[in-house]
């Protein structure tokens, strides 16, 4: 049965024309509505009172999760069922960050004693290349990573490098090292990687669930010719590793099997980064005990998710008014808008983990969704945002936002003479630009600042434009775990409850059989028999034989 037939689906509805006569504006006014929309758990607080929701709304969101069985899917997800039942996996990026002695079993295996061995394994892996016991071929430490992959192998552990490169401990361990990544197939990419550094002083990790992954693999193959052509055949087995399960590719490549660290067909590639895939850069940058630290804030969250109930639950929460503002609402895209330079690859992270599990047509029984899923999710850190794409949100599309914000900075600075320091400066912004969404400014009040008639409608703001409001205490890598479970679970409830299977991606692969199609045409096109283009489109086929001329 399609979610739609439920009767909390059909109360929201019909509860949309009241929730529309009423201005955020005019909702914000009640003080005991805002208090009761605050979330508080494990130094997060959420605050979606800004969100265009009454009292009956949240009754009614809660009775949905609670029709749509979200609790029980939730549960489902944690002990190993195969809820991917197209791929007939278990979902268990949860289990990647289990404490030891927890216990899930899936066909006869303890998964969690599994992924402590793995962690282990990358510890004395990353101690070995930290300390120098691992040298490269010329006897030199190795200090400079180059992380190589694709989608779920890159986006996540950038992200977290990223995020934690100027936490204080994170940073102090990190000195005298370097970690690039390099994911896109073109050679201006690799060329950007590799800059700077010496063949010498270099480990590169090949991160590839199959080692087939044609971009990867090209520029795995890029890049040790690059290290070959300096240090000669032998060095590979000294300075390339793999995050791989397929170790005959691995042989057949030239690293050595007994470098290759595995993960599991339960872990999806955009849910990857607490595995193998992103721990094996980020320990070898920052060390084991931040590592440690960002699995743990993960895990509180996982924890959250499964005890909390609904209406204290973070990522339900978040989840219930991702579904309320596009399924009800009409807003078909959200902005996630943290207000510190640290998060600059937290959108383009997010963009894969929700869009790729939720922009989906089918529901789990292979019948037509009769409404569109899944959101069109962008962002940029505060305050660079509000100087780029603010001005639509203000005055164009109403676009539901998150604000994420620190009460600390991880560098900071305060400058003498100023009025504020710089956070405060940034946070300045950070907490006046939720309530320019939501409130707006009238005309009325235009009029009474004496601005000229003919410009009141250009500098008039509609607001009523909803948001949430995420504020912690300091991005540690803590944190960070915190933020990535958030959403990651935030993206699984908003599935759960579409009925739509947020862990399988058949999307990617049409491109990938008709990308294969043409490089086979541009092989045969450039050898010696220059073969003539042949079976595709008049568009495509007029394309490449222009793209193939002299």
């Amino acid at each position: 049965m399609s979610i739609t037939e439920v009767p909390a689906w059909k109360k929201l509805a019909a509860h949309v024309p009241e929730v529309r006569k009423t201005h955020l504006r005019e909702l914000l006014k009640d003080a005991a509505r805002s208090k009761s929309m605050i979330a508080e758990h494990d130094g997060i607080i959420l605050d979606f009172s800004r969100q265009n929701a009454t009292a009956m709304t949240m009754n009614l969101l809660i009775e949905l999760a609670k029709e749509a069985n979200v609790p029980g899917k939730i549960k489902a997800m944690a002990r190993g069922d195969k809820i991917n039942t197209t791929e007939n996996r278990s979902v268990l990026h949860v289990a990647l960050r289990a404490q030891k002695g927890e216990k899930i079993v899936v066909d006869g295996v303890d998964v969690v004693a599994e992924v402590h061995k793995v962690q282990r394994q990358i510890k004395s892996l990353s101690d070995a290349v930290r300390s120098g016991k691992w040298k490269g071929a010329t006897g030199k430490k190795l200090t400079d990573v180059v992380a190589i992959g694709i989608g779920g192998s890159y986006l996540g552990p950038e992200f977290v490098a990223e995020a934690i490169r100027n936490d204080p401990a994170a940073a102090k361990a990190a000195v005298g090292r370097r970690l690039h990544f390099l994911a896109n197939v073109d050679p201006t990419d690799s060329a950007r990687a590799l800059e700077g550094f010496d063949p010498a002083t270099t480990l590169v990790v090949v991160i590839s669930k199959t080692f087939t992954t044609a971009e990867t693999m090209l520029n795995a193959r890029t890049v040790r010719a690059w290290l070959v052509a300096k240090l000669g055949e032998k060095a590979v087995a000294k300075h390339m590793i793999a995050v791989s399960t397929n170790l005959k590719e691995v042989a057949a490549f030239g690293i050595d099997p007994k470098n290759a660290i595995g993960f599991w067909d339960w872990v999806g590639g955009r849910y990857s980064v607490t595995s193998a895939v992103g721990l094996v850069p980020l320990a070898l940058q920052y060390g084991w005990t931040a590592v440690s630290k960002f699995l743990a804030g993960a895990h509180a969250i996982d924890r959250h998710l499964l005890e909390a109930p609904i209406e204290k639950n973070l990522p339900i929460l978040l989840g219930l008014f991702g579904v309320w503002n596009s399924s009800f609402l009409g807003h078909h895209t959200r902005a996630l808008l943290p207000y510190s330079q640290a998060l600059l690859k937290l959108a383009p992270h997010i963009q894969q983990v929700d869009m790729e599990s939720n922009g989906k047509r089918v529901a789990l029984d292979g019948s037509v969704i009769p409404f569109q899923t899944g959101e069109i999710d962008f962002g940029e850190p505060g305050t660079n945002g509000q100087h780029s794409f603010y001005q639509l949100v203000h005055q164009g599309r109403v676009v539901p936002a998150d604000f994420i914000g620190f009460r600390k900075s991880q560098t900071p600075v305060a400058l003498k003479g100023e009025v504020v320091s710089n956070h405060d400066e940034l946070m300045a912004n950070f907490f006046a630009q939720p309530d320019a969404l939501a409130f707006g400014k009238t005309a009325a009040e235009l009029k009474a600042e004496n601005v000229d008639e003919s410009l009141i409608p250009h500098k008039e703001f509609p607001g009523n434009r909803p948001s949430n409001v995420l504020l912690l205490n300091q991005l540690t890598p803590y944190a960070v775990g915190q933020l990535l479970a958030l959403y990651e679970h935030r993206t699984a409830v908003q599935g759960f409850i579409w009925g739509l299977n947020s862990f399988d991606q058949w999307g990617v692969e049409l491109g990938k059989v008709l990308a294969k199609q043409v490089r086979t045409q541009l092989s045969a096109s450039r050898s010696k028999k220059k073969a003539p283009v042949a079976g595709f489109n008049p568009s495509t086929t007029a394309l490449l034989e222009r793209y193939l001329a002299k």
